[in-house]
């Protein structure tokens, strides 16, 4: 498969079709053995036809059974699944200590006492006692019993939600008889989170008679008091921004009374396609802003905490809002997006702002928690995901072998008629004061960037809407010629012909401003219409088909344009001067951004009705609306149960920075509950860069100069080079260079003011400054340093 993985693994089975040659394959399921990453194997073909070109394969998933012991054998001989391999006797240990709590219960009509050590020793006698009668064991944990006994009357609302996650996606496998279910049991704790509270006194975890006291009872009135005083910023009030939002609330987060706060922060409107994961709204919140019912529903859970909500997207345009006195005013972020390029703006400022950051993500059944500790952990931004695999342009254009082909090509016929062509054409006619001037310089045989195209758009521009059904009729035949006339003499005008020749006649008089009503839209009115239309008789094209699948798109505005077309175009353009079309209103058009959750306007059905009449051209099973929808809307697919579960596991880890644990307690999670598989691992060690023998930072060190309006930029050098012991060879400030030395007249800005280089506004009271030093081996480029942070001022406070 070229460079390209099949993702396939040994045992799987695979359905192929357009083979040519061993045509024997085609529509037959075969059973695979992996080579490498890039090949595998079927069984002997030695007695088919020879294989001569080309096909595709899909993989076929084939049912598996799942056989299971009765209860009475596990509970003495438990097959258990192991999530933290730091710890892997915990599942075995927890079995045991369970089971002797059941017994407790029943010896003693009531659970543990909280902090009663007589009640501690009983459960731990009881515990050994178990343990003897296992078939499958482990030594006795005398700490974990111990901790369990403390914390039986309690109530951890994060592990509950996590666990509850788990539980029900094994209840769905139960029903569907979808996804491989559990064999046979499964321990979550939350041991490094209580272990290190043993040590108070039991009044911190006696009952107060108030909603924290199940709370309290596992974590201590000190903590519990921190939880209420923090302040926390969310990004995003989605599926995961929900379940933590519930969290926060059954948690205390950010209650009013103790001066704490949470701020959300969510753009977006509430869909009806997102009522069946964001519990926290309903049918009555569609086309509501998600943050402010958001806030709203978790009052109704908790009428204690204090919520800001904002409608603000968190990006470089919004620090002004977002500032680092913003930020300085937090305990800790936790995001809640959809997104890389937004994660990593989040982490970016978490890390200039030394601010723990909590991230979480979920695709399906899978999930991963990561969390950020400043000085302890690396950032989000430390690792790199590989790139995402785009689709060749000569698949999309001309051999789509699966539906997301088709779709991707419909999606692209969107973007590049109604949204590309309407702005680059704005943005000629912006640039070009008059179509007579545009003609003058054409005729002068100046070159103008995307003339061609901007005046093909103009002389067939429509004025009204009958002219849009033509022009969508007349796109039909250009995307589904041949075949098409096939389709049309097999199925007449079937509903995929008349929903693509409305919706695209809809969107080009969307993109040319052109009124149309109801009536207009009615099949009867649009055949009326397409009875009148003239096709132009087919004629071979002499263009070349792209078939390098490692060729790209070829950029249509900077083609070199033949003397022709040239000619072309002057006389397109004199037409247009002369039927009067040059009007400001005729050189203007209405670009549209692709909306997926929205019906009425129209964009789906082109897409959905484009992508099916490509797929039936090209005998690809077609796929319905909801799929298109989340294909070409590239909807990251998020289930409830997924997102309880890592909402769950961050809540866990939020507690523990609160608590200032240390390194080893945090715990970073990936699962997948379809297969199932949990797996808890510390957080990755912050990395340190040596720059001299004594001399290292991480990307959690910042250094400070403190300045004046008279502070040059030698005095800044020196400045560095007395506070830290090492000489800046070369200081940036953004993409703009205050002092590289090899640059000619750099060395005279040494006398010059930093006022003067930086040009500050009035109220900025810092900048951050890049700093690179030089290298002691010889050849080696120099070293970059931590972010300096000059203030401009030297009564400046460090915020």
């Amino acid at each position: 498969m070229d460079n390209r993985p099949h993702g396939l693994q040994s045992g799987q089975s695979v359905l192929f079709r357009e083979v040519n040659g061993m045509q024997e394959l085609n529509g037959t399921a075969r059973p695979v053995t992996v080579l490498s990453p890039h090949s595998f194997s079927i069984e002997d073909t030695s007695h088919l036809r020879p294989y001569a070109h080309g096909g595709f394969f899909v993989l076929v998933k084939t049912p598996k059974t799942f056989s299971f012991e009765t209860m009475e054998k596990q509970l003495c001989d438990p097959q258990v699944l192991i999530p933290d391999f730091s710890k892997p006797e915990a599942p075995l240990q927890i079995h045991a200590a369970m089971l002797a709590l059941d017994t407790f219960q029943e010896q003693q009509g009531r659970m543990p006492n909280v902090g009663c050590l007589q009640d501690a020793e009983v459960l731990l006698k009881l515990t050994e006692e178990v343990n003897g009668r296992l078939k499958n064991k482990a030594p006795v944990n005398a700490e974990l019993v111990r901790c369990l006994s403390r914390t039986a009357r309690g109530a951890l609302p994060p592990l509950a939600a996590a666990v509850g996650g788990l539980a029900s996606q094994e209840a769905l496998k139960a029903l569907t008889g979808k996804f491989a279910p559990l064999q046979q049991w499964f321990y979550l704790d939350a041991i490094e989170l209580v272990r290190p509270l043993q040590s108070l006194s039991a009044e911190e975890f006696a009952s107060r008679g108030d909603r924290y006291d199940g709370l309290r009872a596992c974590i201590g009135e000190s903590m519990c008091l921190e939880l209420h005083k923090l302040r926390v910023f969310m990004v995003g009030c989605g599926a995961i921004g929900c379940e933590m939002l519930k969290n926060f609330a059954l948690l205390g987060v950010g209650l009013a009374k103790c001066s704490g706060e949470v701020c959300i922060t969510d753009p977006d409107l509430i869909e009806k396609s997102n009522l069946n994961r964001q519990f926290l709204f309903r049918p009555y919140h569609i086309q509501k802003p998600k943050s402010t019912m958001a806030a709203l529903a978790t009052l109704e859970i908790n009428p204690e905490l204090q919520v800001d909500a904002h409608l603000n997207k968190v990006c470089p345009a919004t620090e002004g809002t977002y500032s680092d006195d913003f930020y300085q005013r937090l305990h800790l972020v936790v995001t809640a997006l959809d997104n890389v390029e937004a994660r990593r703006y989040v982490d970016s400022r978490s890390v200039s702002n030394q601010k723990a950051l909590l991230d979480s993500g979920t695709m399906g059944t899978k999930g991963h928690t990561e969390i950020i500790v400043p000085g302890l952990t690396e950032s989000y931004n430390s690792h790199r995901d590989p790139p995402e695999e785009e689709i060749p342009f000569c698949t999309l254009k001309s051999f789509p072998a699966i539906i997301e082909h088709t779709i991707q090509w419909a999606r692209d016929k969107f973007e590049s008629g109604f949204m590309q062509k309407p702005s680059t054409y704005n943005l000629f006619w912006q640039t070009h004061s008059s179509a007579d001037a545009v003609l003058q310089r054409m005729q002068a045989r100046e070159s103008l960037e995307g003339a061609f195209q901007v005046i093909k758009l103009l002389s067939r521009r429509p004025s009204q809407w009958e002219h849009c059904v033509i022009l969508a009729r007349l796109k039909f035949d250009k995307y589904f010629k041949k075949k098409a006339l096939q389709l049309l003499y097999s199925f007449p005008l079937d509903t995929r012909h008349f929903t693509f020749v409305v919706s695209m006649a809809r969107l080009f008089a969307g993109i040319y401003n052109i009124p149309y009503s109801e009536k207009d839209q009615c099949e009867e009115e649009v055949a009326r219409v397409l009875r009148e239309v003239t096709v132009p008789e087919y004629k071979p094209s002499e263009k070349p088909i792209e078939t390098d699948e490692s060729a790209k798109k070829p950029d249509q505005l900077k083609l070199a344009l033949s003397s022709e077309e040239e000619r072309e175009a002057i006389g397109q353009l004199e037409g247009a001067i002369a039927a009067c079309h040059v009007s400001p209103e005729w050189l203007q058009m209405s670009p549209m951004l692709f909306e997926k959750d929205d019906d009425s306007n129209g964009h789906m059905d082109f897409v959905a009705s484009a992508s099916a009449l490509r797929a039936r051209m090209y005998a690809i099973e077609a796929a319905d609306r909801l799929k298109t929808k989340r294909i070409a809307g590239k909807i990251i697919p998020a289930i409830a149960t997924a997102t309880a579960a890592v909402a769950g596991l961050v809540a866990l880890e939020l507690i523990k920075v609160v608590g200032g644990y240390g390194f080893e307690s945090f715990k970073n999670c990936f699962f997948n509950l379809a297969i199932p598989v949990v797996v808890l691992t510390e957080s990755a060690p912050v990395k340190r860069t040596l720059i001299r023998d004594d001399i290292s930072f991480s990307i959690w060190d910042r250094w400070t100069v403190y300045g004046h309006d008279a502070f040059t930029l030698s005095d800044f050098i020196n400045a560095v080079k007395e506070k830290y012991g090492i000489e800046p060879t070369m200081v940036v400030h953004g993409v703009k260079m205050l002092y590289v030395p090899v640059m000619p007249g750099h060395n005279k800005r040494l006398k010059l003011t930093m006022h003067k280089l930086i040009k500050p506004s009035s109220d900025r009271r810092y900048v951050d400054l890049t700093v690179s030093f030089t290298s002691e081996v010889d050849d080696e480029e120099d070293l970059p340093g931590p972010p300096v942070r000059y203030h401009l001022h030297c009564d400046a406070q460090v915020p």
